[in-house]
């Protein structure tokens, strides 16, 4: 008899579950820098998203890895959905009034 609570069922090694995936290659932002007026590609982890009440408190930011600015532009809705899909990390803000 079996120490598995499930007939059948034994334990799956790390290699063995993730054997079927393949390599995902990392989300890339396109951005224009203001400063130096490059264009530049950055992975989610060199952008920050923060969530405001309102559209002027609603904004992207990052380092411009060009000239070294820092460059902070207004999200939309469609801007915020396709940081926070692509895994850029979000700061909500709140007021305390």
């Amino acid at each position: 008899m079996s120490d598995s609570p499930v007939s059948g069922v034994g334990e799956m090694t790390v290699a063995a579950a993730f054997a079927g995936m393949k390599r995902v290659a990392p989300v890339m932002f396109k951005a224009g820098c203001p400063d130096c007026r490059g264009r530049v590609e950055l992975a989610a982890s060199a952008l920050r998203l923060a969530i405001g009440a309102s559209s002027r408190t609603t904004f992207y930011s990052f380092t411009c890895p060009e000239c070294g600015a820092a460059v902070r532009k207004p999200a939309g809705e469609r801007i915020v959905e396709l940081l926070t899909g692509g895994g850029v990390r979000t700061l909500r803000l709140y007021s305390t009034v």
